[in-house]
C-alpha cells in the first residue's frame, strides 16, 4: 500500500505519493512548458536533477512558466 504525504504545489495542498519525484509530479500536474523553472523549498532545482529530487511531508514546489501570459 502506498503512503502519501501533503505537500504545497503552486499554493494549493496536495496529497501526492511519499517519495515521489519532481519528474513525476511534473508529469502528474501536466507541466509541459520546455522552459519550465521548478522551485523546491525556495530553491531552484536543475533539470538533470529533477528524478532524483524527492518530495517530503509538507514540502513547498512552484512550477513557473516562463512563457506564460503576455
Amino acid at each position: 500500500m502506498s503512503k502519501y504525504v501533503d505537500v504545497i504545489i503552486n499554493g494549493f495542498k496536495e496529497k501526492v505519493p511519499e517519495k515521489a519525484s519532481i519528474s513525476f509530479l511534473i508529469t502528474h500536474f501536466k507541466e509541459g512548458d520546455t522552459d519550465l523553472i521548478v522551485e523546491h523549498n525556495g530553491q531552484f532545482v536543475y533539470p538533470q536533477k529533477y528524478a532524483g529530487a524527492a518530495v517530503s511531508e509538507g514540502d513547498r514546489i512552484e512550477f513557473i512558466n516562463p512563457n506564460f501570459g503576455g
